[in-house]
């Protein structure tokens, strides 16, 4: 089994940055692709972007490229998603998602095998 703990989300305003970490633990974290997902209040989940297990390749969605940056950590078992510019329709709560195999691809939600419990984020304009 394999635990994930997100943390960093908070209350900022437009064209603020805001950096979330997801802790994971039970498993050898590089063996694991690792992403951030999002819902806002009546859509659907969405991806955000995906890091691969060495993290050397990185999708993004669209309306996050070029303001998000997905990293990880493999010594602290860690992933990081940087948000700068964020803009109110950023606002959601935040999952991190964990997958057993290594894509060539960005993550979708069929792939997850573990999520964690989200954190909030709430851009204010």
């Amino acid at each position: 089994q394999v635990q994930l703990v997100e943390s960093g989300g908070g209350l900022v305003q437009a064209g603020d940055s805001l950096r979330l970490s997801c802790a994971v633990s039970g498993r050898t974290f590089s063996n694991y692709a690792m992403g951030w997902f999002r819902q806002a209040p009546g859509k659907e989940r969405e991806f955000v972007c995906s890091i691969s297990r060495s993290g050397g390749r990185t999708y993004y969605a669209e309306s996050v490229s070029g303001r998000f940056t997905i990293s990880r950590d493999n010594a602290k078992n860690t992933v990081y998603l940087q948000m700068n510019s964020l803009k109110p329709e950023d606002t959601a709560v935040y999952y991190c998602a964990a997958h057993i195999l290594d894509y060539y691809r960005a993550m979708t939600r069929n792939d997850v095998d573990y999520w964690g419990q989200g954190t909030q984020v709430t851009v204010s304009s």
